[in-house]
């Protein structure tokens, strides 16, 4: 067996307990150690599970310790660790939540996954300072309709049709007050200076946030805004976003400069 196959048998053997441990491990005096790589392997998925209810607090306060480490548990067998840094462990636990049979009674689970994978690159994204609103206002008016933002490296936006934010946000308490919300919710995440921000946007701005970081210019992402909801306001919709730090620059669309905001 080549190097690289040895070294994918004991990775999948490490991750999935149904597996027998991989040929070759022996103790110095050439016994065969099982034992050893058994307690080697409970090692390493009970570090896992640790990561993931550290990243996914309000998941596992959702679906109670016990039953989450038996999900953690299944979802581990299958998603081997892309990268050293941990903190990266678990982009892809909300798809795998959703597929999840067992908590298919928990229909809002997967995308309060999504936004606590959110917040969680928000805080590592790269640092940038935010696009201030004076020179927002700087912007010429005429050509204003043609301006691209750039969005802020930590900028994310998690969109559902359950209450999503509001059942994050209840559930930073150590007592979990009644949550009356009902509906969908778009949710900003943003991390402008050291902290991560979460907030639940007005459902009016919700498409006209969502095409701005899609990089759709300001004019059509408002017209955009406006079919779906006549009650949209542009100015306040645009300086609410500038405001919470969701973007770091500007385009200009019809000539492709670049503008940092600082010129």
């Amino acid at each position: 067996m080549s190097h690289a196959a040895t070294e994918a048998a004991f990775a999948a053997a490490l991750l999935d307990p149904a597996l027998p441990s991989p040929g070759g491990l022996t103790t110095a005096r050439g016994v065969p150690d099982e034992k050893r790589f058994a307690v080697y392997r409970n090692n390493v998925a009970v570090g896992l599970r640790k990561t993931l209810a550290t990243r996914f607090r309000v998941v596992e306060r959702l679906v109670g310790e016990e039953f989450f480490a038996l999900m953690a548990r299944a979802y581990i067998a299958g998603a081997r660790p892309a990268s050293p840094l941990l903190f990266a462990y678990g982009d892809d636990l909300p798809d795998f939540i959703g597929g999840f049979a067992p908590v298919a009674s928990v229909p809002y689970l997967a995308d309060v996954a999504r936004l606590e994978a959110a917040v969680t690159r928000a805080y590592h994204a790269e640092d940038a300072a935010p696009l201030d609103i004076a020179q927002l206002a700087a912007l010429p008016a005429e050509t204003l309709g043609d301006v691209r933002l750039a969005p802020h490296p930590a900028a994310a936006l998690v969109r559902s049709r359950f209450a999503v934010g509001t059942i994050w946000q209840a559930h930073q308490a150590d007592v979990v007050a009644p949550i009356s919300a009902a509906g969908g919710e778009t949710v900003l995440i943003v991390r402008p200076g050291f902290e991560v921000g979460v907030h639940i946007l007005p459902a009016r701005d919700a498409s006209f946030a969502a095409a701005l970081l899609d990089g759709v210019a300001l004019g059509e992402a408002a017209s955009q805004a406006l079919s779906a909801d006549d009650g949209f306001d542009f100015g306040a919709a645009l300086l609410g976003l500038t405001g919470l730090g969701a973007f770091a620059g500007t385009v200009s669309n019809d000539k492709g400069d670049e503008d940092d905001g600082h010129g």
